[in-house]
């Protein structure tokens, strides 16, 4: 057993100080952190580097652009865009990635099935480019287009339930593209249950009540890390935990004992291989390797975010690997210099 003391020695990056973190969600391709604040009803952007404050949006009211607590994100990047679940004014809000202005609302006046019931979970599909709203009090998943915004089909109902398919207090859904996934907290079920992403059928569930290792206390937040790993927030045992793709339990770690201490939403970054994680009042941001070893892997781009001493020297390893022939040196891909000097 790992604990939030032991990363602040070793892998915590930064810590942000907001208020009642409810949603975190990386732009990964602009190294940007989103994170929805509830009483503040303000979604702040932060930078993946160093936590500073790049950019806030949002106000309280239910007017255009304003929100009832802020709580899941999403990041579009095909359609330049991020949404936000607008919890207490039942509905989902877009807003432009790039200029971060208001774009528009999905609500029921848009289609009556979208009659929301505090939705909190959205998660993007982009294989089927679509989009999946986690309905939280109608224990149900929305399916529409990406594309026009358009109402697809819908997995689950009103009514609670505990058989595999059926759902209790739902609030969070991850998508798993490389296995076509649907990884979901079951919330009062103390479970997690995977879906097809095709049709939303059920494939398999893991997790019960209680508080040994595999075991969850109201699970909220999950995303998907490299190798299908499936991270978990446990937020009734304070704590992150992680599983292999198909549901056996590999490790976890505790956050600090306190007031609103409660590990509550979790987001990956593929591109840095960093995790993002509410507890304590605050969004806390580590190395993801230093808990699950071999998590970050090498993504082709990500020279462009390296360092300018990083770039430097492997541009001088580049050139002088032109000049030696048939030498251990020659046969290093610059991707893996770029990866050796960013854990320097």
């Amino acid at each position: 057993m790992q604990s939030l003391h032991d990363f602040q020695h070793r892998a915590l990056r930064f810590s942000i100080g907001t208020s009642d973190c409810a949603g975190v969600a990386f732009d990964h391709e602009r190294g940007l952190l989103f994170a929805s604040c509830l009483p503040d009803n303000v979604v702040y952007v932060f930078s993946t580097e160093d936590g500073s404050l790049v950019s806030k949006f949002g106000s309280r009211g239910t007017e255009a652009g304003q929100f009832l607590n802020p709580w899941g994100l999403a990041i579009d990047h095909e359609h330049d865009r991020v949404l936000v679940t607008d919890y207490d004014n039942a509905r989902v809000q877009l807003w432009s990635l790039t200029q971060q202005s208001f774009l528009g609302n999905i609500d029921s006046a848009v289609s009556s099935m979208f009659e929301f019931n505090h939705p909190q979970g959205v998660a993007i599909d982009r294989h089927h480019r679509r989009i999946i709203i986690v309905d939280t009090y109608n224990n149900r998943l929305v399916f529409l287009s990406s594309i026009d915004l358009s109402f697809l089909f819908s997995v689950g109902s009103s009514r609670r339930g505990t058989r595999p398919g059926e759902f209790d207090f739902i609030q969070a859904a991850a998508v798993d593209h490389e296995r076509l996934r649907i990884v979901v907290t079951d919330t009062c079920n103390h479970r997690v249950q995977v879906l097809s992403l095709i049709d939303g059928s059920f494939l398999f569930e893991f997790g019960s009540q209680g508080n040994q290792p595999g075991q969850l206390l109201y699970p909220q937040g999950v995303c998907i890390a490299n190798q299908g790993r499936i991270i978990v927030a446990d937020p009734g045992n304070n704590r992150l935990q992680a599983f292999t793709h198909d549901g056996h339990h590999i490790s976890f770690f505790v956050g600090e004992r306190g007031n609103n201490s409660a590990t509550n939403e979790v987001a990956f970054d593929e591109h840095r291989g960093l995790i993002a994680f509410s507890a304590d009042n605050q969004v806390h941001v580590i190395g993801a390797n230093q808990w699950l070893p071999d998590t970050f892997t090498w993504q082709p781009y990500v020279h462009r975010y390296a360092t300018s001493w990083i770039k430097q020297v492997v541009s001088t390893m580049t050139m002088i690997r032109s000049l030696v022939d048939e030498s251990a040196i020659s046969m290093i891909p610059n991707e893996i210099l770029f990866e050796i000097f960013s854990f320097l």
